[in-house]
């Protein structure tokens, strides 16, 4: 694995050098160096090695897949007005609203540019798998947005939400692997299914985290989702399994915008409800689920048992993570 994280980490620094007009390039360049996981090319490239193909061959898949992550981080932090991104300042923080707009855009486009390296048939395949994940990453944010002003969401509305905004995208860079890799297409989709409930299990251990991680490690605002009336898992757990009292204060606290005089206590009071509700415990065993059932999925897949190994301990690895 740290050959792959090597080999990708030199390519992004090959690739990722433009300069000019540096009020463009430079938000590009300082968010994709915060560094953050690198999940999503690391799969890409692993993909790729376990059906055969030299992982060089998947670089620019990998950069494609990380270059469009990075892309929704940008916006996503813009459409929240995150303060931080991996403990430092968001893009638009640092500069302003019109360059996280534009430096994204750019990011964008760059992640379909760099699948151009592909022979036509190859290319095709690789874009329209991107093109097809791009608006449903788009159709979970919006998800996500309305949920915030809405009283009633299911747990079923909320776990198909997390699917689109961040599981398919997991799913896509498995795949895309297998794809050049020359994967049968029964185990490009089996890859891909995999990746789905991987990356549900990553999601919602990132929910977790965003309440309970530790914020040095975490690198985010610790209770962010919480000052936004975000109905996370833990919410919906919490519904589930708490008192009626607990329901009624848990939906009083998400029915108003929050003050910056009441952040704290907010945080300090719902995250109270979530240890006593039960909910924290129960988020937990919904990530070994997903997890579990990833597991399952790859056993179905045509790969030799090592490879069905190093992805299982990948997925082991993000299940114990605590950032």
């Amino acid at each position: 694995m740290s050959n792959n994280t090597k080999l990708f980490q030199d390519y992004l620094q090959s690739i990722v050098q433009k300069e000019e007009p540096a009020g463009l390039y430079q938000p590009i360049s300082y968010l994709l160096q915060l560094g953050g996981k690198r999940i999503r090319p690391l799969l890409t490239l692993m993909a790729v090695d376990i059906f055969n193909g030299k992982p060089e061959g998947g670089l620019p898949a990998a950069l494609a897949v990380e270059l469009f992550h990075n892309f929704t981080l940008m916006h996503d932090d813009i459409m929240d007005e995150a303060p931080l991104r991996r403990g430092q300042p968001t893009v638009h923080e640092k500069w302003d609203l019109n360059t996280g707009i534009l430096s994204g855009d750019a990011m964008l486009i760059q992640a379909y540019q760099s699948l151009e390296a592909y022979p036509d048939l190859l290319f095709g395949r690789l874009t329209r798998l991107l093109s097809r994940t791009a608006i449903e990453v788009c159709e979970g944010q919006q998800y996500d947005v309305d949920f915030e002003t809405q009283t009633q969401v299911s747990q079923e509305a909320y776990l198909e939400m997390i699917r689109l905004k961040t599981a398919v995208l997991v799913g896509c860079a498995l795949k895309m692997g297998a794809v050049i890799g020359g994967a049968a297409e029964e185990d490009a989709q089996a890859i891909y299914d995999f990746g789905v409930l991987l990356g549900t299990a990553f999601q919602i251990q990132d929910d977790y985290l965003d309440a309970f991680g530790d914020p040095k490690i975490f690198g985010k605002q610790v209770g962010g989702d919480i000052l936004e009336n975000k109905k996370t898992i833990l919410y919906h757990q919490a519904m589930i399994q708490g008192s009626v009292e607990d329901q009624r204060i848990l939906t009083e606290w998400f029915s108003k915008k929050t003050t910056a005089s009441v952040s704290e206590e907010k945080i300090k009071i719902v995250k109270l409800l979530f240890d006593s509700s039960g909910a924290t415990e129960a988020t937990k065993a919904l990530v070994v689920q997903y997890t579990e059932a990833a597991f399952e999925k790859l056993e179905t897949i045509q790969i030799d048992t090592q490879s069905k190994v190093h992805l299982k301990v990948f997925g082991q690895n993000l299940m114990e993570r605590k950032f």
